[in-house]
């Protein structure tokens, strides 16, 4: 199973690839302001890549529990001059973290070369037409209500069935617009719309993703059902609780982590896809 767009190449029959986060948001859950000046951001981006990120996952509006929105304008203005600034620097490919069309085409034009959409190509129903214009892979992700109200009692009645449902009709969504089979991404919304128990039992069964013979993408890092596992700890303190669901999702079958930690993780990443293929 490849991924091959524009100049870029991954082949995840090697190895597991990295996606490094950048936000340039002053909101976000783990790092939100720290990157919100562009100097910082670019300083940021330069790091990741040296650290071992194969992407790197800008976004400007903060889509944690209860988080608000962002005006399209506001999010143009936070991201396109942060990705202008980067794109000639990095050897890597942008991905532009958002559900609204508009913002991914002028990240697109900026220097971006991939969309990861939250709302697995739901909430924006030009999104679609954008990824297949300008011939970009696009995460799909899953998500259950909004970020606004997505953590109040989520309830599902078979989490991975519903997911995998869910999956299906975003394929479908995708392939009507034109892209590509080889151009989609899944992801499972790791705390979008989950308990902790529905946490755990995704990264069990990640496996259960691998028939539709897509690269599956865990976005995991520092979230806070690994503070409550690990004794209600700040973000700050959840590396070790990260790294055990990195390594746990690449055995089971995990192609792309997302990840704040970039040298930590990509050490993990290495280590557990070694583990995972000289068990098969």
């Amino acid at each position: 199973m490849k991924l091959i767009w524009s100049s870029f190449k991954f082949d995840f029959s090697k190895r597991a690839y990295i996606m490094g986060i950048l936000n340039v948001t002053p909101d976000s859950f783990s790092d939100g302001g720290l990157f919100i000046n562009e100097s910082d951001a670019i300083a940021r981006a330069l790091r990741m890549q040296e650290e071992g990120a194969d992407i790197i996952d800008i976004g400007g509006e903060s889509t944690r529990p209860g988080a608000e929105k962002v005006s399209i304008k506001d999010e143009i203005k936070r991201v396109v001059p942060v990705i202008e600034a980067i794109a000639h620097k990095v050897r890597v490919p942008i991905s532009i973290d958002t559900y609204k069309a508009t913002v991914a085409k002028a990240a697109i034009s900026a220097g971006a070369s991939m969309i990861n959409d939250i709302s697995g190509l739901r909430f924006d129903p030009d999104m679609a037409k954008v990824a297949a214009k300008h011939s970009v892979p696009v995460v799909i992700m899953h998500i259950k209500g909004t970020p606004k109200n997505m953590q109040r009692n989520p309830q599902y009645s078979a989490l991975i069935p519903e997911i995998t449902d869910y999956f299906h009709e975003s394929i479908s969504i995708a392939r009507k617009a034109g892209i590509a089979d080889d151009m989609i991404i899944l992801d499972p919304g790791i705390g979008f719309g989950k308990t902790v128990e529905h946490n755990l039992e995704i990264i069990r069964r990640l496996n259960d993703f691998k028939g539709f013979e897509m690269p599956i993408l865990l976005g995991h890092s520092r979230k806070a059902f690994i503070g409550k596992i690990l004794g209600d700890v700040p973000v700050q303190e959840r590396l070790e609780g990260s790294a055990a669901v990195a390594a746990i999702g690449i055995m089971n079958g995990v192609n792309i982590i997302r990840v704040h930690d970039v040298r930590e993780m990509a050490n993990v990443a290495k280590m557990a896809f070694c583990i995972s293929q000289s068990m098969e």
